[in-house]
């Protein structure tokens, strides 16, 4: 009973990441359709790559047993964002390709290191789980403390016109679904991370219910640093742009967040 409990949450948790795997695609058509990349950082999606190959290493038998649904997710998710990735490289601007390209090279760098030295500096067992489970769980905890800036937001412009709900009800289910998934299969690498994602999914909608049915008020909003903080695809803004001109339906699509296992 136990085990199919386990598996029927992992299988619930590859739906809803996948969910959030897919949001940015309306993103990604109007770069293509500009045959450029704006304003928008392609940073996030390289980090969000970063972690689905490390979670999906992570989940592979040789490493962690019992986790191969994670890493189904995360080996599809790899693959989605590696799309989004080359898309960027296609698109963005020569200076900023070059910068990509760099970033990139990071990410694969830092996936080998960790996937060479667990294979054969590391006993299979427990030390490698370790080492590869830590690995996984600080980007994980990374990806899903991306909401904290737009809740802030929420907070100072008292409007959730740019945290939509279905957005932070996926974001909670996902966390809820793998937190529990780790917990049945007393993993604390998926367990720990995801359970802090379930903990800023609970917090987003409470949010979202305070102030849904506020219209908000006139606040310039500072400009973010998406490319340090924040895992999602809102266009930074310029020096001497004072104000967010970015229309309701767009923001919901551009601040789409990269939630993964």
């Amino acid at each position: 009973m136990k085990v199919t409990v386990h598996f029927l949450f992992g299988i619930f948790g590859n739906i809803t990441a996948l969910f959030l795997f897919l949001a940015p695609i309306i993103t990604f058509k109007r770069i293509i359709r500009h045959k450029g990349t704006e304003k928008f950082s392609g940073v996030p999606y390289m980090m969000a790559l970063l972690n689905c190959l490390l979670s999906a290493w992570y989940g592979l038998p040789v490493v962690s047993p019992n986790n191969l649904l994670v890493s189904t997710i995360n080996g599809t998710g790899s693959a989605i964002e590696l799309i989004y990735v080359t898309i960027f490289l296609i698109y963005a601007p020569k200076r900023e390709k070059a910068k990509l390209f760099g970033i990139f090279s990071f990410v694969v760098l830092v996936f080998s290191t960790v996937a060479l030295v667990s294979l054969l500096a590391l006993e299979a067992g427990k030390t490698r789980a370790v080492f590869c489970g830590f690995a996984a769980s600080i980007f994980s905890i990374i990806m899903y403390a991306s909401p904290l800036l737009i809740m802030k937001t929420v907070i100072k412009t008292k409007s959730v016109e740019f945290m939509p709900f279905f957005l932070s009800l996926f974001v909670f289910l996902c966390g809820t679904s793998w937190f529990v998934f780790g917990l049945l299969g007393r993993d604390p690498f998926v367990a720990v991370s995801n359970g802090f994602g379930c903990g800023l999914g609970v917090a987003q909608l409470i949010l979202y219910f305070i102030y849904k049915d506020n219209k908000g008020t006139t606040v310039t909003v500072e400009p973010i640093d998406i490319e340090s903080v924040q895992i999602t695809g809102l266009p930074k803004e310029s020096k001497d742009q004072s104000q967010s001109n970015v229309s309701h339906d767009q923001a919901q699509v551009d601040r789409l967040e990269h939630v993964v296992v």
